[in-house]
C-alpha cells in the first residue's frame, strides 16, 4: 500500500477552557524535579502524562513499568473528564508560535512512516536505543502519540498560503505560557483544503526532521512490529508539526554547568573530552 506523505487525523486536544492548565513543556527538556515543581497544584498539567514519575515515589526509575501505567491512568482520567476531547472528523491543524517579534506558523499533520523509511522525510541525528524504547513504551501504554516531531519543509509560497488559510478563523486554543511564548491552534475538516495541502507538500523534494528523532524512530519501530498483524494503518503515521524553513528560528544549544558533582575542573574537562572536542574560549560571547 502506498501512503501519502501526510494525512489529516482526528486530533485529541484540550477543551479551550482547559488549554492553559494542560499545556506543559516537552518531556525531554525538564528534569523530574522541575516537572514536579511546574505541575504542583495542577492536576491537569500534561506533565502528569509525559513525566508520570512525578506522581510516584522519588526513587522510581523514569523507565519503570509503573511510570507508563501511571501515564495511562492519568491520560484516561483527562479523557474521561472531558478535559481532552477528540475531533469527530479528520483535520489538519495550523499551529502558530509567537515570541516577542518572531512568529512562525506550521501544519500539524500525521506524517508517513514509509516516507521516513525511504528518506523522503530525512533525518540528521543518530538515536539512543534506551530513549527509543522509552517512547515505544509510552506510545504502547497510551495507544497515542503525545508529542509531535518537528519537521521543516523547503520554502514554498503555496504551502504557506494554505496554512495561513487554515488559520483564518477562530482558534481552538490560544494561550501564553510561562516563558511568554504564545501558542495558537486552528483546525479544518474541509476536504478541499486537505487535497490542496497534500498536493502542495507531496510535491516538495523532502521534509527534514529538525527535532524529534527518537519519537520518529520509535513510531517507525512500532509500525514495523505491527505490520501484518491486522493493526490499523494509523500506526503507519506519526504526529508532526511542519514549519517552512524561512520561518524557523533555531536557538543556540549552549549550556552552563553550575555544579561539577565533586569533580575537579581538570577531571571534568577530561571526562567531557572523551565525548567530543573541548576548545577553550577567551569569552562567553
Amino acid at each position: 500500500m502506498t501512503h501519502p506523505i501526510i494525512r489529516p487525523f482526528k486530533g485529541l486536544h484540550p477543551r479551550k477552557k482547559h488549554a492553559a492548565a494542560v499545556a506543559a513543556p516537552p518531556y525531554d527538556i525538564v528534569s523530574a524535579g522541575e516537572a514536579r515543581r511546574i505541575a504542583v497544584g495542577n492536576p491537569l498539567s500534561f506533565l502528569h502524562i509525559s513525566r508520570a514519575e512525578i506522581d510516584l515515589p522519588d526513587e522510581i526509575h523514569p523507565y519503570a513499568p509503573e511510570v507508563y501505567e501511571k501515564a495511562k491512568e492519568n491520560f484516561d482520567r483527562l479523557i474521561f473528564d472531558r478535559v481532552l476531547v477528540r475531533d469527530t472528523r479528520p483535520c489538519y491543524y495550523a499551529y502558530r508560535l509567537t515570541k516577542d517579534s518572531h512568529t512562525q506558523i506550521g501544519l500539524v499533520a500525521a506524517a508517513s512512516v514509509a516516507a521516513y523509511e525511504s528518506g523522503h522525510i530525512r533525518r540528521h541525528e543518530l538515536t539512543r536505543p534506551e530513549k527509543e524504547n522509552d517512547r515505544i513504551r509510552q506510545i504502547d501504554a497510551l495507544s497515542a502519540q503525545t508529542g509531535p516531531a518537528l519537521l521543516v519543509h523547503p520554502d514554498d509560497d503555496e504551502a504557506e498560503r494554505l496554512v495561513a488559510e487554515i488559520a483564518d478563523g477562530v482558534p481552538i486554543c490560544d494561550i501564553k505560557n510561562r516563558d511568554g511564548i504564545r501558542h495558537t491552534l486552528w483546525k479544518t475538516a474541509d476536504a478541499a483544503i486537505h487535497f490542496r495541502v497534500e498536493k502542495s507538500l507531496g510535491a516538495l523534494p523532502a521534509l527534514y526532521i529538525a527535532d524529534g528523532h527518537h519519537r520518529t524512530a520509535a513510531a517507525a519501530r512500532i509500525a514495523a512490529a505491527r505490520r501484518g498483524a491486522g493493526a490499523s494503518d494509523s500506526c503507519e503515521y506519526f504526529l508532526s508539526v511542519i514549519f517552512p524553513a524561512r520561518q524557523m528560528r533555531i536557538l543556540a544549544y549552549n549550556r552552563i554547568v553550575h555544579d561539577l558533582n565533586g569533580l575537579s575542573i581538570a577531571a571534568f574537562l577530561e571526562a567531557v573530552g572523551r565525548c567530543g572536542l573541548v576548545t577553550p574560549m577567551s569569552s562567553a560571547s
